[in-house]
């Protein structure tokens, strides 16, 4: 078990930790939203986990350029994530967050990303529609008490709607397949 602890440990401390902040200029430095505290992204995004806050992430075009392994899309699944918002993907990474259950929104409007404020709270609207080809609507709302909605892109088809739901892929595969050992063990009896 210790070794498990270790491996995870290890794989969660390295999420994030070259990005710039555009708060502060600092990689690997962000605001906790919640205590105020500036601390490391692992650490903050695993605060936010341990509380039940879901997280997202702003970001600028090609984001993911050179983390095509799913390592890079596990990490802020298994920290609570719940969506990267970016001018634009590079490929593979984008498909590797829809494996890990992420939300990988584009905003339709480029210029929309000067909107959003690191201090700002977030709501990501249309989730209860999601659909293949229908924006979603990223409510932002920021400390002045002001807000912004800013439409939401995504090149999310019915499968991979279905991953979301499940929480990954995996958890998709592995639902299906207890559905039909169940049904399977019923028909014997």
């Amino acid at each position: 078990m210790t070794r498990s602890f270790s491996i995870t440990k290890i794989c969660t401390e390295n999420c994030l930790i070259g990005a710039i902040n555009a708060e502060n200029g600092e990689a690997n430095n962000v605001k906790n939203q919640i205590t105020g505290e500036w601390g490391g992204v692992p650490q903050t995004a695993a605060h936010y986990r341990d509380q039940g806050i879901k997280w997202v992430v702003i970001g600028d075009h090609n984001y993911g350029e050179g983390s095509s392994r799913e390592h890079a899309a596990l990490e802020p699944r298994f920290l609570g994530g719940l969506a990267i918002i970016v001018r634009s993907f590079a490929r593979i990474h984008e498909t590797n967050l829809k494996k890990q259950g992420m939300l990988a929104l584009t905003f339709a409007d480029p210029a929309d990303y000067d909107k959003v404020q690191p201090s700002d709270k977030v709501s990501i609207l249309g989730l209860d529609n999601f659909s293949p080809g229908k924006n979603l609507t990223l409510l932002a709302k920021h400390t002045d008490g002001s807000t912004d909605e800013i439409s939401l892109a995504h090149s999310f088809n019915e499968g991979q709607i279905e991953w979301f739901k499940a929480g990954s892929a995996l958890n998709l595969v592995s639902h299906t397949a207890n559905l039909r050992a169940t049904k399977f063990a019923d028909s014997c009896l």
